[in-house]
């Protein structure tokens, strides 16, 4: 899986299309993604202790790597990624439109 945690990422399928976000955690055997305030899900949380009150909270839940698409540093657009191997041996995640490095 190509795509890493605090990768800015653009959701380019499904109901929240359009939307970008930074990667919160990566799930790479089930090449799922938990992007950051994106794809919001209610939960019903019961009162934790007795007298305090039960609640409804938002929770992120994951997105499939295949709805998502790196966002190029360089040029902003979305952009498929390369790898690169170097001279000693590194490989190098690569943004295939501008050709820059990313942070591994």
């Amino acid at each position: 899986m190509r795509i890493k945690k605090g990768d800015n990422i653009k959701i380019i399928a499904g109901k929240e299309k359009g939307k970008t976000g930074k990667v919160k955690i990566a799930f790479p055997r089930e090449e799922k993604v938990i992007v950051e305030g994106v794809n919001l899900r209610k939960r019903h949380q019961r009162a934790q202790k007795s007298g305090k009150k039960g609640q409804i909270v938002e929770v992120e839940h994951p997105l499939h790597i295949s709805n998502v698409q790196l966002v190029d540093p360089k040029l902003n657009v979305p952009t498929r990624i390369g790898i690169l191997s170097k001279d000693n041996g590194v490989k190098v995640r690569v943004a295939k439109k501008s050709g820059t490095e990313l942070a591994s």
